[in-house]
């Protein structure tokens, strides 16, 4: 039975997509199988996952298709290059599927949770990316998780937007999924100053043992990667972004009591080819190295 983690913080730009396709890589090539959900009608993560231009704008079924019960997710997943993840994947018409889904008589919180009902023993790992607000979609992913996972970069805005996703967490597991924990909280975009410090110490006196111990650096590798449609590991897997995330899934899989530990050979993981039907944004090649 796969465990379902919401990424989410109601405050934008604070790394959600970036831990959502990289984290989910690694897991993935920890040997986990894993389904990345997609519900951001921006759908920078089946982007980032090298699923964009003509091939996204074609895409047989989309999450849309299977929150409006057009489709079933095993119809609409779409795989990844990397081996055993694989992405429902959204387009820009899910942009208005949150009036379609408000005019449901009943129910309409509960819609992703039933989607993924049929798919959940084939998978070890669901992540779902969440959208930057308080909408349907959040209230939907929240509902269908098993636990929320909080990226936290080193600001004090940031502090603000996490009270206000404690407010919407503890509504939900009161209203709707009594279920749902805390995941953890990992510090994002982390730069070692005075302000992330101050930051990441009130973080912990809030969350405790919650906060993960590896944190996210600031690292240009980590924006890059996604113009070429791969995760880090597969555009540059020995950058600092690429070990930090990797630390991250070791850490996040040994609190669950399952196996792991860093993977060996980095730099073999680095992508020869384009993914098929992948836009190459800003017309860059991708890098050409050894394919594991």
């Amino acid at each position: 039975m796969a465990k379902v983690i919401a990424i989410s913080n109601q405050k934008g730009g604070v790394g959600k997509t970036t831990t959502c396709i990289n984290l989910s890589a690694f897991v993935a090539l920890m040997g986990y199988k894993v389904l990345v959900v997609d519900i951001d009608p921006q759908g920078n993560t089946t982007s980032g996952f090298g699923i964009v231009g003509e091939s996204k704008d074609n895409l047989k079924h989309t999450i849309y298709d299977v929150m409006m019960g057009d489709a079933t997710v095993k119809e609409t997943v779409t795989k990844t290059t990397v081996p055993g993840l694989d992405v429902l994947p959204a387009n820009i018409e899910f942009a208005g599927a949150d009036v379609e889904l408000m005019n449901l008589e009943e129910s309409r919180e509960k819609v992703l949770r039933r989607a993924l009902a049929p798919i959940r023993e084939d998978y070890d790992y669901i992540f779902i990316d969440c959208p930057p607000s308080l909408n349907v979609f959040s209230v939907n992913a929240l509902t269908a998780s098993d636990s929320v996972l909080i990226p936290m970069p080193g600001d004090f805005f940031s502090l603000e937007g996490i009270a206000q996703l404690m407010n919407t967490v503890k509504l939900v597991k009161k209203h709707l999924n009594h279920a749902l924990e805390i995941e953890g909280v990992v510090m994002t975009m982390y730069v070692k100053n005075n302000l992330s410090n101050q930051v990441a110490e009130d973080v912990m006196r809030w969350f405790g043992k919650s906060v993960f111990k590896t944190r996210i650096p600031r690292n240009v590798t980590l924006g890059e990667a996604p113009s070429f449609g791969l995760p880090v590991v597969q555009y540059n897997p020995t950058s600092k972004g690429s070990l930090a995330y990797m630390d991250l899934a070791v850490e996040m899989l040994k609190r669950d009591g399952k196996k792991a530990k860093p993977l060996t050979g980095l730099s073999s993981y680095k992508y020869k080819q384009p993914p098929t039907g992948a836009g190459n944004k800003g017309g860059k090649e991708k890098p050409a190295s050894k394919t594991k």
